[in-house]
């Protein structure tokens, strides 16, 4: 699909699947919490197929019989305990993410990362991989609502001070479109991450890219 660029000075990031591939982390903690509790494993592409929605919504999906199961909630605190210590295990950059964040930032794009991971996982990652290039980073909290609400959104804008007028949204998921969408802001669809093509543009993808850098062809 051709994408038609938009200017933009902003850049709204999401983080797994979109800047660090997460997957192998969050499945093994996803089984892990499954085992300790004498639950079936899940297979690595059940879990990519599961995130997205939050932490919360991927154990529901992976426990059986979800938030009706009577352990549900002993599930997901022993996930919640275990993926904190180990998020950075197998985490690690997309090909030609750190490259064009670098350039981005010597461009003068102003950056941020919006995510339904837990807020203590996101400022980990944040602190570790973009402290550097990212200025702001929201995750799941008690004070604002997950994607595909825009409050994420909202409060990463006006962290920043700047308006939406010239920000782009950049995400790997529908979750993603849909919270674009909500925010009123352009999407950028990216193709490296836990959906594929004909999965995006049956969620409404208008734009897609293949590559980091290609972000780096609007200055």
């Amino acid at each position: 699909m051709h994408c038609r660029y938009m200017r933009y000075n902003t850049i709204i990031w999401d983080l797994d699947g979109t800047l660090l591939d997460t997957l192998q982390d969050l499945w093994l903690a996803t089984n892990h919490a499954l085992r300790t509790y004498g639950m079936p494993q899940r297979t690595l592409d059940e879990v990519r197929n599961f995130v997205g929605n939050g932490v919360r919504k991927l154990i529901e999906r992976a426990v059986p019989d979800g938030e009706d199961n009577p352990l549900f909630g002993e599930v997901f605190a022993e996930f919640k305990r275990y993926y904190v210590e180990h998020c950075q295990d197998n985490t690690c950059l997309y090909p030609g993410i750190s490259e064009t964040l670098k350039q981005l930032k010597a461009d003068g794009k102003r950056m941020a990362i919006v995510s339904n991971k837990l807020q203590e996982g996101v400022t980990e990652l944040h602190e570790k991989w973009f402290a550097d290039t990212i200025e702001v980073a929201i995750g799941e909290s008690s004070d604002v609502r997950r994607k595909p609400a825009p409050d994420m959104v909202e409060a990463a804008l006006e962290r920043l001070g700047v308006d939406k007028s010239d920000a782009v949204y950049v995400g790997d998921s529908d979750v993603d479109i849909a919270t674009a969408r909500n925010s009123g802001l352009p999407c950028v669809s990216v193709l490296w991450g836990f959906r594929d093509r004909e999965f995006l543009m049956a969620h409404g993808a208008q734009c897609m890219i293949e590559k980091p850098q290609e972000l780096l062809t609007n200055k």
